[in-house]
């Protein structure tokens, strides 16, 4: 019998495949969202993700021994999109992923809070994310989960604005529950 247990891990070389099919499921929502040629781009950016060495953590949730989830960690905020003009030097999680047939076991939660932890093990006092008015329900769980708008690190791209989150890590309820 296969548990409902989320177990979150470092990722490991023989997860490859895995996390791709993990962020093509979750993110295949948006294409109809997109034109077919800012699709193409996305999905593009979205899997060459996977090798980039500029990532310093990648992280997978496993539900039943299967790889369900997956989030990117990054240094800063030129590590993770080579905007060093945004002037974030914490860490940045990026890419966060639930297979759709996995959401609704917290995967999602256990993969924020493992990167808030390892970012406070690396010392860091703040972790950031950035996302858009498209991943509403993201929104609402980052929100609940106690990051606060960073509106100073916020930009566009095209006409998208791409809304900057930032957590606090000595106060985050997330660290204590």
């Amino acid at each position: 019998m296969k548990s409902d247990r989320v177990v979150v891990r470092f990722a490991e070389d023989g997860d490859r495949e895995a996390v791709k099919q993990v962020l093509v499921a979750a993110y295949s929502q948006y294409e109809a969202t997109l034109s077919p040629e800012r699709w193409a781009q996305y999905k593009t950016n979205i899997l060459e993700a996977v090798e980039a060495a500029t990532t310093k953590a990648r992280l997978v949730a496993e539900l039943g021994g299967e790889v369900a989830g997956s989030v990117f960690i990054y240094d800063n905020s030129e590590a993770a999109y080579g905007a060093p003009q945004l002037e974030i030097h914490n860490p940045i999680i990026r890419l966060l992923a639930v297979l759709p047939s996995a959401r609704g076991h917290g995967i999602a939660t256990e993969l924020i809070r493992a990167s808030a932890r390892l970012s406070r093990e690396w010392g860091e006092h703040t972790l950031h994310l950035h996302t858009s008015d498209m991943m509403d329900s993201a929104i609402r769980l980052y929100e609940r989960l106690g990051f606060e708008r960073a509106y100073d690190k916020e930009f566009h791209n095209g006409t998208a604005l791409v809304k900057s989150y930032r957590l606090n890590l000595a106060e985050a309820a997330l660290l204590h529950a």
